[in-house]
């Protein structure tokens, strides 16, 4: 959440072009989705997670909150409203999965990270028969 702000909460619609907070925020969730599926083992846990989930924040009933559960709830309409953006997370991870089961480089045990650059936030990297290249620098394609 922290990836978009307080645009999370008015820059989500997809009735607007979306801001560079949001598109920023977006491909960075997908390229985190896509680097945890194919360097962090042999399984990938999808859902949507705790930065859309819970766009407030989270608060499981506890004595201090009364026990109550209004803020421990996951909001799936978010998922499923058509206007909104965070739909399109989840159709990228069907085609992140679709494309795992095609290559099937998570089980893959050839894996060479040929390149990991801090300054600039590159990392190259071989999983399988794939070749991954990530940019995480934020001005400098």
């Amino acid at each position: 959440m922290w990836l978009f702000n307080e645009e999370i909460y008015t820059g989500m619609s997809k009735l607007n072009p979306a801001s560079v907070v949001i598109d920023r925020g977006m491909a960075l969730h997908k390229m985190i989705r896509l680097i945890s599926q194919s360097l962090g083992g042999e399984a990938y846990l999808n859902f949507m997670g705790n930065e859309f989930g819970h766009p407030e924040w989270i608060d499981f009933p506890r004595e201090g909150n009364g026990n109550s559960f209004q803020y421990c709830r996951r909001q799936w309409p978010l998922l499923y409203n058509n206007e909104l953006r965070y739909g399109q997370l989840a159709e990228f991870d069907k085609v992140m999965n679709a494309t795992e089961m095609k290559f099937g480089y998570m089980a893959n045990h050839h894996q060479f990270i040929s390149l990991a650059d801090e300054t600039a936030k590159i990392i190259v990297y071989e999983k399988g028969d794939l070749l991954y290249v990530f940019n995480f620098h934020p001005n400098q394609s």
